[in-house]
């Protein structure tokens, strides 16, 4: 690792965003950040370690976790007592970490940031240590973050609830009654759960073949839709029978946000969604990116949710509502032979109308117990202006006014997703004076369909 040596200290940064090593000002993962990930060796492995291990990211590397807690290297009171050999970093995934809750996770934090300095040289100045435990992030293969047993898909934008109403209710009412009441949510499959940079296959399932059919038809779907999200890890769980507390919920029992997109198949879901909600058109895919922003990379960025009117009941009652993180998220589409992204959505995670602290509160209030790697999505995530709607749902209204793609686009018009089209979530949070906090990507290809 030759590129580890020397670093000029960037004018506008303080010294606790400085690493001992260049980071680019435009990297998603500054010293501040330290998203959390479980990546796949490809060949690093001197030391006979098990292939997937924890990791932080820092630039363009990877800080291998189990290097680094079996030398005793993350200090405090909580990681201190721990064993050097068997401990919550030396896992395949980090679902044990998650599960020890916030002190633990803010102790290692603060070690990692001391360690990877440039005022600290213990690993700096030790090249063995330095070779084993920081890869280049292109030698290694990220994995899923965690063993998700659970997965809700929580529907907490008012903005996409209203643009998805007058579609589905044309004249009728936009929202039901019950939405401004309490965040509405459905049951998703955590066993189709993937990683960023897989690809995913056209889903088979009953559809109409036309508007006037009465019969349905086993066909490829015809409609098929990303959902611009995002997705919190749960940390530390409650016990059955006992509810989180909307006070609680963010600082105590969430590890920290993914980006997601929650793939749909529309034409499936439009002729099955009633009256039990979304199930085959939803269960083949949902993608989320490889490393976990946490909740304290995530703090210097809150700002003011929307006015909830009418009052929420008590139980969902924030001391502020200064209670969302500010993340420019934004939706690339590549057709299959084409070299240039078109940008087709941006948003942000700021208008959502339930922030998470709220859908924890809700999700536990009749007793259900979270689990540590637990996952809740927000629903797509659109804006009031028509370019943040994150859903082509809404872009296309249903695929009936296409979108125009970027110049160098052989494809011209994007209604619903096409065989061999490549969608790219990409995330970041950017404020003055502080270093740009950001997601990575989360990236996949369609497939076709496999016969029927």
């Amino acid at each position: 690792n030759s590129r580890l040596y020397s670093r000029k200290p960037h004018p506008t940064l303080e010294n606790f965003t400085m690493s001992f090593f260049p980071i680019s000002p435009h990297s998603d993962f500054p010293l501040s950040n330290l998203p959390w990930g479980i990546f796949q060796d490809e060949g690093h492995n001197a030391l006979d370690l098990p292939p997937l291990r924890p990791c932080v990211a820092l630039g363009d590397y990877v800080v291998d976790m189990w290097v680094l807690a079996s030398k005793g290297l993350l200090t405090g009171p909580q990681w201190s007592s721990l064993s050097k050999t068997h401990g919550p970093l030396q896992q395949s995934s980090l679902n044990q970490l998650m599960g020890l809750g916030r002190p633990w996770w803010q102790e290692a934090r603060a070690s990692l940031q001391r360690l990877l300095s440039a005022q600290e040289g213990v690993i700096r100045d030790d090249q063995r240590l330095r070779q084993q435990a920081i890869i280049p992030m292109d030698q290694v293969t990220m994995q899923l973050p965690a063993q998700v047993g659970d997965y809700t898909d929580f529907y907490a934008s008012k903005e996409h609830a209203t643009n998805v109403g007058r579609m589905f209710r044309p004249g009728g009412q936009a929202l039901n009654p019950n939405w401004v009441h309490q965040p509405i949510a459905y049951h998703g499959r955590a066993s189709s759960v993937v990683v960023s940079g897989m690809n995913v296959k056209r889903p088979l399932g009953q559809i109409l073949p036309h508007k006037e059919a009465e019969q349905p038809i086993v066909a490829p779907s015809r409609a098929l839709d990303f959902e611009l999200e995002m997705a919190a890890f749960v940390g530390k769980g409650n016990a059955l029978g006992e509810s989180i507390s909307v006070e609680d919920a963010w600082r105590q029992h969430i590890f920290g946000l993914v980006l997601m997109n929650d793939w749909s198949a529309r034409d499936i879901q439009k002729w099955e969604y009633q009256p039990l909600g979304p199930f085959n058109g939803k269960n083949w895919a949902t993608q989320i990116s490889p490393w976990i922003v946490t909740t304290d990379a995530l703090e210097p960025f809150f700002t003011e949710a929307p006015l909830q009117s009418p009052p929420v009941l008590p139980y969902m009652q924030e001391e502020t509502r200064r209670s969302l993180p500010d993340i420019d998220l934004q939706v690339d589409v590549t057709p299959e032979g084409v070299k240039q992204a078109s940008c087709v959505s941006k948003s942000n995670l700021k208008y959502m109308y339930w922030t998470f602290s709220q859908m924890v509160a809700h999700h536990t209030l009749g007793g259900c117990n979270l689990r540590p790697g637990d996952l809740l999505g927000t629903g797509t995530v659109s804006g009031p202006e028509p370019h943040q709607c994150g859903s082509l749902l809404e872009l296309t209204h249903g695929g009936t006014k296409p979108l125009s793609l970027d110049q160098g686009s052989t494809s011209g018009q994007l209604g619903y997703l096409r065989d061999g089209d490549e969608v790219v979530l990409k995330g970041f949070c950017a404020k003055e004076g502080l270093p740009r906090i950001g997601f990575g990507e989360c990236r996949g290809k369609v497939l076709p369909a496999r016969l029927p």
